[in-house]
């Protein structure tokens, strides 16, 4: 198990899913968590059962794509708990639309999530992490580890495409892009910036597939199986530890094999 003692992680989307699995994997590691979400009721649903299995977390409602949200979250984790020092930018929606049939509001909301949100979440925090470099007196070009990292939620969409999820392709393609970008921009500070790419993972979304669609994603998956979230959170709670201070601009993909089989036309007869 890696050790997060005494770090404290904001983790968007947290209410359900990937990011819920994140913020218990989180805590349960040692860390102090500030669960965001739009979803007020399951947010604080999921603090309440964190604080009472004795882990530390506090739920602030934010919408990501909105700077007056990211800064109040922020905010509210420096009034309780005096510092950051990871970001999981979980929070994403998905689209199942055809591109023929895909309009440009549906495009821009994922988008403005997706991507926008990533961008406004990992500049406001990653300012901070410089405050709190630069307090403690440390040179920009640091000789030792710091422990300020942020982790953006990606995707196998960002690699393998199709007809029916070209909104959350491309916003998965550019959050890989804003990685990148990020990773290079914080490097003087120490700041690692790093990326999972996920499969087909069992959350509520995954639920919801119909038969055909459910196995035609495990034909596709050489492993057999759906990923579980609890397997996506021990690469964030990885990726957010000391034994990961050499990574920076990296996405790791957790996807049963699906990007060695390069295989995604339906499979005929």
């Amino acid at each position: 198990m890696t050790s997060l003692s005494g770090k404290i992680a904001i983790i968007t989307g947290a209410s359900h899913g990937i990011g819920l699995a994140c913020a218990r994997r989180f805590a349960r590691d040692g860390a102090k968590v500030v669960l965001a979400d739009v979803d007020e009721e399951g947010g604080k649903r999921a603090a309440s059962e964190i604080t009472s299995k004795g882990g530390v977390a506090r739920f602030i409602y934010c919408d990501v794509a909105e700077r007056l949200d990211i800064h109040n979250l922020v905010a509210a984790a420096l009034d309780e708990f005096d510092r950051i020092d990871v970001l999981v930018n979980n929070a994403g929606i998905a689209d199942a639309t055809n591109f023929f049939k895909l309009d440009d509001v549906t495009f821009d909301k994922v988008l403005r999530v997706n991507v926008k949100g990533a961008f406004l979440a990992a500049q406001a925090v990653g300012r901070q992490f410089i405050r709190q470099i630069e307090a403690q007196g440390e040179p920009r070009r640091l000789q030792t580890r710091q422990p300020y990292a942020i982790i953006n939620m990606s995707s196998i969409d960002a690699v393998m495409v199709s007809e029916d999820h070209v909104a959350a392709a491309v916003s998965k393609g550019a959050v890989n892009q804003l990685t990148r970008a990020l990773a290079v921009a914080m490097a003087p500070w120490g700041i690692r910036v790093n990326a999972i790419g996920p499969g087909t993972v069992s959350t509520g979304s995954v639920e919801g597939l119909s038969g055909g669609d459910a196995e035609g994603a495990l034909e596709r998956t050489p492993l057999g199986r759906f990923g579980a979230p609890e397997e996506i959170a021990a690469i964030a709670a990885f990726l957010a530890s000391d034994d990961a201070s050499y990574i920076t601009g990296q996405c790791i993909y957790a996807d049963g094999g699906r990007l060695a089989l390069n295989f995604t036309m339906p499979q005929k007869g």
